[in-house]
């Protein structure tokens, strides 16, 4: 757990403010207010560092989240506060995020949530759930996400642009290389 670490110092230390330094009060508060909206419980919704940990830190809450969106996808959720049946409960959740669709660079790893190393990293991962949630007929939050805009273009058309120089290129009316040397001219 986060109390059983010592104290960081030296680069540790500035590396830990760092990261410390990212986590946002208001989405943690946004994203815990979601979770209640989801699972239909009476959690501490206050969006600071040690709130937010206290509420998920044993992953049971997480879990039930899980199942609230999709019954059934955690089958067994650990009720032990022991610490590797807790980080298991977080390693399901996990799982179960990617699963539903969550993409692995939004997920956070075990031991950010259970020593408390990078919140941020958690709440960027339920930010991301509560996208994906639309897909399970429940609540979103956050931004929309954004949905596929494919376009078929004919070879008519397809032709047709490679024949116009884009403005981005420049022009080339009267270009040519006359009284341009780059290093050493030839001496015969």
């Amino acid at each position: 757990m986060a109390n059983n670490r010592a104290a960081k110092s030296g680069f540790a230390a500035e590396a830990q403010r760092k990261i410390n330094a990212k986590y946002s009060e208001e989405l943690a508060q946004e994203s815990l207010e979601w979770v209640r909206e989801i699972t239909g419980e009476d959690i501490n919704i206050a969006g600071d560092m040690d709130s937010f940990y206290e509420v998920l830190k044993d992953g049971t809450l997480l879990c039930r989240l899980i199942n609230s969106i999709q019954a059934g996808t955690i089958k067994k959720i650990n009720e032990s506060k022991m610490a590797f049946k807790c980080m298991e409960n977080i390693n399901a959740f996990l799982e179960a995020a990617k699963n539903l669709g969550v993409p692995t660079q939004e997920t956070f790893q075990t031991v950010d949530l259970w020593e408390k190393q990078n919140l941020n990293s958690v709440v960027i991962c339920l930010q991301s759930l509560g996208r994906k949630a639309g897909n399970y007929g429940k609540p979103t939050i956050g931004p929309k996400e954004a949905e596929k805009n494919e376009r078929h273009f004919s070879e008519e058309k397809l032709k047709a642009g490679q024949s116009i120089i884009g403005l981005q290129m420049g022009s080339n009316k009267g270009a040519n290389q006359s009284g341009i040397n780059f290093g050493n001219t030839r001496h015969m």
